[in-house]
């Protein structure tokens, strides 16, 4: 496995595994994380660290991000971000894709730097409160009044920055209840949050929403509004396009085909996961936090829900 492939499966490992569990923090060192940055456009980039990958609009109307990773790494993110900006301003807005600790933790140090946390109404709800995830046995605490979002919208809200008309906006239930998709509608790029993974099977949070179906929903309403030239920041991953995304979709939905199959066969979950139904994809996907027996186990949970 080469360094860079090795780096963003472990920024993934890590990320998925943080944002579930209380005392995480002490439990990762931040100090040796790394973060990178790409170029997409003239004002947008992808940064990527711990946790999910960070979308930065740096222009003339100042910074804002698309999610914000993990409170201790909120500093190097900074220092990131001055560098993508070649200055050193103060973050004007957060928008959070969903709920989830490796993508909102660094909330509140955002918040008391003078950003807005801007994100669904579903996103402040789940945050609001403590959550038990059925799913990894782990319990998530409510996230203090600092870090919830203080603009909340119920289907979209439209930012003009930087020399774009930036598009945020909500997807029936997906990967959580409260997924939102970012459309730079001027440079044709997309951040997706975690309705999209580029390298390994993706966590689908059953217990607040998410459902497979969900997901292969939103992926082909963003294929509606994609073209060959689109740039696609996934929630973890490299940077994707319209074809990284469509096979993505076919992924999901020939694996979630065949494990409804089985259901409706009377198979139980362990003979599901003995007919190997992501067999044809593993070589791809099956390399990530998300095993191939786990995705199962989470599909059957999910397409065995009446």
């Amino acid at each position: 496995m080469n360094t860079r492939h090795s780096f963003r499966l472990h920024a993934y490992f890590v990320g998925i595994t943080l944002f579930l569990t209380h005392n995480a923090f002490g439990q990762t060192n931040f100090d040796s994380v790394q973060l990178r940055s790409q170029k997409l456009s003239d004002a947008v980039s992808m940064l990527i660290g711990s946790g999910g990958n960070i979308g930065v609009s740096a222009g003339e109307d100042g910074v804002f991000i698309i999610d914000d990773q993990f409170a201790p790494l909120t500093e190097k993110i900074k220092k990131a971000i001055a560098d993508i900006a070649k200055s050193d301003v103060p973050v004007r807005f957060v928008i959070n894709t969903h709920w989830h600790g490796d993508h909102t933790g660094g909330n509140e140090n955002m918040q008391k730097g003078g950003a807005v946390i801007i994100a669904h109404e579903n996103v402040r709800k789940r945050m609001s409160v403590e959550h038990f995830n059925e799913f990894f046995k782990r319990t998530t605490p409510a996230s203090s009044r600092a870090a919830l979002p203080v603009v909340t919208f119920t289907q979209d809200v439209t930012l003009h920055l930087n020399g774009d008309d930036v598009h945020v906006f909500h997807v029936d239930p997906a990967h959580t209840d409260g997924d939102a998709i970012i459309q730079f509608t001027r440079s044709n790029i997309f951040h997706m949050g975690d309705v999209f993974f580029t390298e390994s099977y993706p966590y689908i949070d059953i217990s607040t929403g998410g459902s497979v179906r969900g997901m292969i929903a939103a992926v082909d309403k963003t294929l509606s509004l994609v073209n060959d030239d689109t740039k696609i920041i996934p929630g973890h991953g490299k940077l994707g396009g319209k074809k990284e995304l469509r096979l993505y979709r076919d992924m999901l939905a020939a694996i979630s085909e065949k494990i409804a199959k089985l259901i409706a066969a009377g198979k139980t979950p362990d003979e599901v996961k003995s007919a190997k139904p992501t067999a044809d994809f593993d070589e791809v996907w099956g390399k990530g936090f998300m095993t191939p027996d786990r995705f199962v186990e989470l599909l059957f949970a999910d397409l065995s829900r009446k």
